[in-house]
Formats: structure tokens, sequence, C-alpha cells
């Protein structure tokens, strides 16, 4: 094989920019206005959050009749495909935590509807490589990459949920659900209920508005904190001198989970690997525990919003979907993570062998959850 050299300065690689990168340089940002954006971007999520609670219930007979949503299956489905149309999962995991609220869904269909979540939001690390590969990268070094994450989450969340379905039915966790939501929903409604009323009037006949206001909302304050968090570059932050770390997958598990805490986004903690492979900085098996990292601590967000949306319920839903990835990926990394790594490798290396292969998978992940959603 040969030995990977470091980059040189040369016209290709001074103008090759990271997925998480604008186009200009970036700006220097004091931090007191990164942290009033921080405060603003609370705001608004919170905000989104009640907008959805009133919002849900009207658009329950839209999922039970004319998306025909009955099932655990569906939501699955349902929550894949909604990911993939936003490019991110920790709306949609809201989304869920919405409509149990309004007790449109049950706590499993909830817990499937996060989890497919999740599956959707690793399609964008696909969407960043074939950005890469348009722009003259090998696809070996670009779309693998998105691949890889696809295959990775699909094969831990998978089993993770069939363990998590177990364990709410089983009712093993609700003994660490946090109790004093009464308080924090008094506080809540003095701050918000005077910009609610007034919607009210507004939107009064159109209760469904507040739903899609709610989803707009959410998204612009999800930007507004990706604004005001740390900024995460390929070329440096935690990337900088890991030098022999990336051998190791215990401290590359560690990393992913780190990043992704900062960020709070696996889309955007999954997407630096891009650069960072097209570059050959890391090898793509150094990649897969990073990627199981990831994708436990991309909960947090979702963790929040369960206890300011419905207290102990929602929050016992969203900890047993992290507790179980994190038992699976544990599991693996402490037994059989070898093993794991040429499988997962192996798959790849086969969906990459030829432009048939690489359609047909892409064709599978449109599918799968739209055949999911219309299981009857």
């Amino acid at each position: 094989m040969r030995a990977i050299e470091p980059p040189t300065p040369t016209t290709d690689s001074a103008t090759v920019e990271t997925a998480v990168d604008a186009a200009a340089p970036p700006r220097r940002v004091t931090w007191p206005l990164k942290a009033t954006t921080a405060i603003v971007a609370l705001f608004l999520f919170v905000l989104a959050l009640e907008l959805l609670k009133r919002g849900a219930r009207p658009l329950g007979p839209i999922l039970t009749g004319t998306l025909g949503i009955q099932n655990a299956t569906n939501t699955l489905g349902f929550g894949w495909l909604v990911a993939y149309a936003v490019l991110s999962g920790s709306p949609v995991a809201a989304i869920a935590l919405s409509f149990f609220h309004e007790q449109v869904i049950n706590d499993v269909q909830t817990f499937t509807m996060i989890t497919g979540s999740r599956l959707g939001a690793s399609f964008i690390v696909l969407f960043v490589g074939f950005l890469y590969y348009l722009r003259g990268h090998q696809r070996g070094a670009s779309i693998a990459i998105g691949v890889l994450c696809l295959i990775v989450t699909a094969t831990i969340y998978l089993p993770a949920m069939a363990l998590g379905i177990w364990a709410l039915n089983g009712g093993w966790l609700e003994r660490f659900a946090p109790r004093g939501g009464s308080e924090l929903t008094g506080i809540l409604d003095a701050i918000y209920d005077p910009i609610l009323t007034r919607l009210d009037r507004l939107l009064s006949g159109f209760p469904w508005l507040f739903f899609f206001l709610g989803v707009g909302v959410l998204l612009f304050s999800f930007s507004l904190l990706d604004r005001a968090l740390p900024e995460m570059h390929a070329e440096r932050s935690a990337f900088q001198g890991i030098g022999r770390l990336v051998y190791r997958p215990a401290a590359m598990f560690l990393l992913g989970m780190a990043v992704t805490s900062v960020t709070l986004s696996v889309s955007v903690s999954l997407s630096i690997l891009v650069p960072l492979s097209a570059k050959g900085l890391v090898r793509r098996e150094n990649m897969v525990p990073y990627i199981m990292g990831a994708n436990i601590t991309t909960f947090i967000d979702t963790l929040f919003a369960a206890l300011v949306m419905s207290g102990g319920a929602a929050f016992t839903i969203v900890l047993v979907e992290m507790l179980s990835v994190a038992l699976i990926s544990i599991v693996v990394l402490l037994t059989s993570y070898r093993w794991y790594e040429r499988g997962v490798l192996a798959m790849l290396d086969g969906i990459m062998r030829d432009n048939r292969g690489l359609g047909a998978f892409v064709a599978v992940m449109l599918i799968t959850p739209l055949a999911l959603l219309l299981w009857p």
C-alpha cells in the first residue's frame, strides 16, 4: 500500500475547502456576540417546541388517515424520510416528541420515529461526499465516507432499536425519569404564553399552521446555534495533531462523542470526515469508531427537548434510545470490534466496486423508508 504523504501546497489543495466551511474565509466573531446568538437560538428553540405542541394535534388525522401511519414501522419510515428532506435528524426528533405530547403517536412509535430521524441524518454525509466528488476528488475518498456512515449507523441502530423497544415495553428506565416537570412548565408558560396568545389571534381557525411555523422556527434556531457554537474544521481543533490516536478505536470513539457534544449535530461532526478522507489525513477504517461515538451524543439536544416538551415520559424515550445505542456500540467496541470493522469495510468495498453497486445502494436507501412508511 502506498504511504500517505502530507498534503503539499499545490494549487488544488489550497483551494479545497472543508464541508463545514463557507466559501468566504471565516469571520472573527467576538464571544459576546456568540453568547447572545446562543441565547437567542435557545429562546427560539423552546418557542419552536411550544409551537410544535400546539400544531401537532390537528395533524393527527393527516398522519393516521392520509399517510396511513398506524404502527412503529410506519413511524420509522416517516422519521427517516423527513430527515432526508431537512438533511438533519434533530428537528425530526423534536417533531416526534411533539406528536407524542399530543398523543398522536405512542411511546414505541415515538422511539422508532427518532431512530428513523438518525438514520436519515446520515444521508447528508453522502450528499457532502457527492459534492466533493463533483469538485474533482476521487469517489473512494469522498462518496465512500457517506456510504460508510450509513452502514455503521444502520448496523448499530437497528439492533439498538430492538433492544430499546424491549426496554420501553418492560418499563426498565421509568424510575430514572426526572421529576419536577410542572415547575419547568410554569416558567415556560410565563415566558411564552404572551407570544402564543397573540399568535392564537393571528392564526385563528388555522391551528395546523402552528406546526409548520414551529418547523420553520426550529430550523432557524438550529442555524443560529450552528453560528454560536465553536467551529469545527477538518484540519484544526480536535483533529490537529492527533497522530497515533487515530489508530486506537477507543480514542476515535471518544473523539466522535466529544465533537458531536460540542456541535450538537451528528450531520456536522460526520461531514467533517469527508475532507479528512479526501486529503488522506484519516483512513476509512479509523473512522468507524468515530462514527459510532458520534451517534451516541447526538441525542443531547433531544434530551433537552424532551424535558421541555413532555417531561419525564418523553425523557425516558430518548434516554432509552441513547443508552441502547451506547450499549450496542460499547459491546461491539470491547468484544468484536475487529470482526465488525472487517464486515463493515467488506460491505463498503462491495457497494463501491462499481457504479451499479453504488446506484443500487442509494436506491435501497431511498426505497426502504418509503416501504416502511407504507407497511400495512
